[in-house]
């Protein structure tokens, strides 16, 4: 007898083609902009189909924001628990981070919430939930579990974990954001800004 294949439930597969396709929408036309007509419209699907599976636009726009962030949250998940070596852990994460940040798609999406959330503010609940607090509290629970097995000293994770990410991430993105295409980083920067701020973290928090 052959083995069952693993498939995604026909319900679920055509969520996720709608949510991949206002994604793309959102960031041609931002979220005040998108309606679920055009959503509908371009998915090839009925409204009624459309908020059967999403009750609001703000719930699309969750579903949307989730997928990205889930994408990258697994890469992280795997790399903290297949790698003792907290440099190591740091510099995959750090690295991995910044390219999501600094992608057209991850600055662009950013720009949305910034503009947005004044008038909707859900949707910065949402991103800050789906994305920064997520991994937030990932990282800090490595930095907990590197603690207690004498790798790391930690006695505040979330506050180390908090001054980590802001140290990779803060000053390219805002630089980005500010001035957009001023200076692009290359390869061999990223690397370099990553190993330096792993460098800085583990001298404070490193086992001498």
């Amino acid at each position: 007898m052959r083995p069952l294949e693993h498939r995604v439930p026909r319900g679920q597969k055509r969520r996720e083609e709608i949510a991949a396709i206002a994604e793309q929408i959102f960031l041609e036309l931002g979220f005040a902009e998108t309606t679920m007509q055009i959503v509908a419209t371009r998915a090839g699907a009925s409204k009624e189909t459309l908020y059967r599976h999403f009750g609001c636009k703000a719930e699309l726009f969750s579903e949307v924001m989730n997928a990205r962030c889930q994408r990258f949250m697994t890469g992280a998940a795997e790399v903290c628990a297949h790698e003792n070596d907290p440099a190591t852990v740091l510099a995959a994460i750090g690295s991995a981070l910044l390219d999501l940040i600094l992608s057209p798609n991850g600055l662009a999406m950013y720009r949305i919430v910034v503009t947005e959330t004044v008038r909707t503010p859900e949707l910065g609940h949402i991103f800050f939930n789906l994305g920064p607090n997520r991994l937030l509290a990932q990282v800090s629970d490595y930095l907990k579990s590197m603690t207690a097995a004498g790798k790391l000293n930690c006695p505040q994770p979330v506050l180390a974990a908090k001054l980590f990410l802001g140290a990779v991430s803060s000053s390219h993105q805002m630089r980005e954001l500010a001035i957009p295409g001023v200076e692009i980083i290359g390869e061999e920067e990223k690397k370099m800004y990553v190993d330096e701020a792993v460098a800085m973290f583990l001298a404070r928090y490193g086992r001498p």
